[in-house]
């Protein structure tokens, strides 16, 4: 039997999302219940990070703590790709840990590793996509306004790796997508042929005007305009995304029981304005929360012996 990784929302079948969904809720609810039950007790998870994190870091080691089991977190020290083979150490360390969470610059990276790792990888962001992230956010909304069905995110920003991963969770679960992004922003050819093969009925639109885009809207979503990697691009991407703002202005063509995301870390005055990230509609601070949870029924998914 091969071993289950989830380095995409590609590796996840709408049933097995939903199946995360049911187990991440009862595992909240028990958690809001003072309730931690040992599912994982004597599992180990790897954190392997390229990069800095506050919520996926933590996140990953408190559920894992809930659950009963332990992690270490290794950063650059272990020489992963530098000091030996990418190869040499995927088998490794997969013999030392149940699960590992890879957070790495380039996406190809963390394929390597899934490829000789003899436990499941989970992606804890790469360049091309953060499907943890997305999947806590698709259960906020759930968790927010009761169901996902007839819902629509609409999406205010650069096609980046969390709008690749929300447009496939949104496409698997039946959630209408629809992004506002500026001419050379939008999603790539090659991702729309894979993301439409494998949802074939997904109701998803590319749009330049972030007006037509919140128009019934259940959430409304942005992200930084320039992500770690794209300093570099900061000044040029201000000015392409100037007019991608999500202000009250935009939030008042929602309709009014619209939420605000946004996945944090976020630049206030830039793509996003301290009145909407701070006000009534915003659920950044429960989303942010959810990442925990969602990842808790991620990793007892994977790792449960009842599964």
């Amino acid at each position: 039997m091969s071993t289950q990784h989830v380095l995409t929302l590609h590796d996840l079948s709408p049933t097995d999302i939903r199946e995360v969904f049911e187990t991440s809720a009862q595992l909240k609810q028990n958690w809001a219940a003072g309730i931690r039950e040992p599912l994982l007790s004597g599992h180990v998870m790897a954190l392997l990070f390229e990069k800095p994190s506050l919520r996926t870091r933590v996140s990953f080691e408190s559920c894992m703590t809930h659950l009963g089991g332990s992690s270490m977190f290794l950063g650059q020290d272990v020489g992963w790709g530098k000091r030996e083979s990418i190869e040499d150490f995927s088998k490794v360390l997969s013999q030392y840990a149940d699960v590992i969470v890879c957070r790495a610059f380039a996406h190809a990276d963390v394929e390597d590793l899934a490829k000789d790792s003899s436990c499941p990888v989970i992606n804890g962001l790469t360049d091309y996509a953060h499907p943890c992230q997305a999947l806590a956010d698709l259960f906020t909304i759930q968790e927010t306004h009761g169901t996902l069905q007839g819902t629509k995110l609409a999406y205010v920003g650069d096609a980046n790796n969390v709008a690749r991963s929300l447009a496939l969770g949104c496409g698997k679960l039946g959630v209408e997508f629809v992004i506002a992004t500026p001419p050379g922003y939008e999603f790539d050819d090659a991702f729309l042929a894979k993301l439409l093969d494998e949802c074939p009925d997904f109701q998803l639109s590319q749009t330049t005007d972030p007006r037509e885009a919140v128009q019934g809207a259940t959430a409304v979503y942005t992200d930084v305009w320039a992500s770690m990697g794209q300093e570099s691009e900061r000044v040029l991407r201000a000015q392409a995304f100037a007019d991608y703002q999500v202000n009250d202005q935009l939030m008042a063509l929602a309709p009014a029981n619209a939420s605000f995301l946004h996945c944090l870390p976020a630049h206030r005055g830039e793509e996003v304005t301290a009145d909407v990230i701070d006000g009534a509609r915003s659920v950044v601070v429960q989303q942010a929360g959810n990442r925990m949870h969602v990842q808790k029924g991620l990793i007892a998914w994977l790792l449960a012996s009842t599964r």
